[in-house]
């Protein structure tokens, strides 16, 4: 089975004075983005730092990642590794199942890929296994996502609830009273990026099938 295969991982979380937080945030946050972008089963915490999903089309990994950043970002960073290719549960009796397949090495390719010294302050890669066909180019989304991660990291943690507001199609007005600020400061927070951000993700979602 084809799928796009997800795997996040915390960053600089292990300097945390507050383990148990940063681990109860991440399961809020997994939950939560679950909700709003739903996985094929469930987007869970594995081991360690770690946690993986797994994604009927690449619009929606993409907005899942974006999602979750977003929900954690005011507690702790996240990266992720998107993989295409084919998926295979082993062992399904277990919690999680057991799976291999070549979506997941892509996935782990793609998170390898930011760990290396010159690229670790990157967020998200996107990696396509040999044979399958993606719907995007890799080169092209990982272009994409360079921009898009630069750009949520300028606009700064008092845009992003904003931001999280706005993914959901609410208006400028919509998202002020939903966050609790003034129309005036979402309308400024629109023009240094975020409508951007906001309008870029949903030309993503319609053309590759985010939600």
């Amino acid at each position: 089975m084809t799928v796009y295969a997800l795997i996040g991982d915390l960053v600089g979380s292990r300097r945390s004075a507050d383990r148990r937080a940063v681990q109860d945030a991440l399961a809020d946050a997994l939950a939560e983005a679950d909700r709003r972008v739903p996985s094929v089963d469930g987007l869970h915490p594995t081991v360690g730092d770690e946690f993986q999903g797994v994604y009927p089309s690449l619009g929606a990994a993409l907005r899942a990642t974006l999602v979750v950043r977003l929900l954690l970002r005011p507690v702790v960073d996240t990266r992720y590794g998107i993989g295409l290719g084919e998926r295979a549960v082993l062992d399904g009796s277990r919690t999680p199942a057991l799976e291999d397949g070549s979506a997941w090495w892509s996935a782990r390719a793609a998170i390898d890929e930011l760990g290396r010294p010159a690229t670790r302050r990157r967020r998200t890669w996107y990696v396509a296994a040999d044979g399958a066909t993606s719907p995007c180019p890799p080169d092209v989304v990982n272009a994409l996502l360079l921009c898009r991660d630069a750009l949520v990291d300028r606009v700064g943690p008092t845009a992003h609830p904003m931001l999280l507001a706005g993914l959901d199609g609410s208006s400028q007005r919509e998202v002020a009273a939903a966050v609790g600020v003034s129309a005036s400061a979402v309308s400024q927070q629109y023009a240094r990026g975020l409508g951007a951000l906001r309008d870029a993700q949903a030309l993503l979602d319609e053309a590759l099938g985010g939600g």
